[in-house]
């Protein structure tokens, strides 16, 4: 199981990405969206997933954040999708709990083919930094979905809204970890005996 990467460029008339994605790599970020608190979620997705990420991305903020916010993930998920080549080879299902101080995020994952998300994260604030909070659970579902997988994401618990989405994206990123991990067995992981 070798060259588990991927390499997606994205143009439309309101961004312009590039993500490049290795699954085997050790947490190395550059992540540059423009967006600040979309960079410190995506920078710790894929530090605690352990996946060398790179995005580079030019949108156009001075509508809003939504537009660039909804194709970086669609772009990461993409990539995610493309990494995982035929997904024979893999872990597949995962789960994971992750805190954040007074808050706990629950994710579980599988990477078959079949892409669905749900997300139940309720925030109080309209903004957190300089990213709209209703875009939170839009990124998940943009991730999944694109990334052809099924996704169950959960606040369990807590208070502070920063805290309630990192402790979520860092439950995905470990969920994720684990879904990807090579098991040296060449077979679908699956009863129909494809993905």
């Amino acid at each position: 199981m070798s060259n588990r990467t991927a390499s997606i460029k994205r143009a439309t008339g309101e961004t312009r990405i590039s993500c490049e994605l290795n699954l085997d790599g050790t947490g190395a970020t550059s992540v540059a969206t423009g967006i600040g608190f979309l960079d410190h979620m995506l920078h710790a997705l894929a530090k605690h997933a352990r996946f060398d990420l790179v995005i580079e991305c030019e949108g156009d903020l001075y509508v809003d954040d939504h537009h660039t916010a909804e194709d970086c993930a669609i772009a990461l998920g993409q990539a995610l999708d493309e990494a995982l080549r035929d997904r024979t080879g893999i872990e597949r299902f995962a789960s994971a709990y992750a805190p954040l101080d007074e808050a706990l995020g629950r994710a579980v994952v599988d990477l078959v083919s079949r892409p669905h998300a749900t997300v139940e994260l309720p925030l109080v604030h309209q903004k957190v930094g300089d990213m709209s909070c209703e875009m939170i659970p839009h990124v998940f579902e943009s991730i999944a979905l694109n990334g052809r997988f099924t996704l169950h994401v959960d606040l369990i618990r807590g208070r502070n809204d920063h805290h309630r989405i990192e402790a979520c994206f860092k439950a995905l990123a470990l969920a994720l970890r684990h879904a990807v991990r090579a098991t040296g067995d060449d077979a679908a992981p699956s009863t129909k005996g494809v993905m």
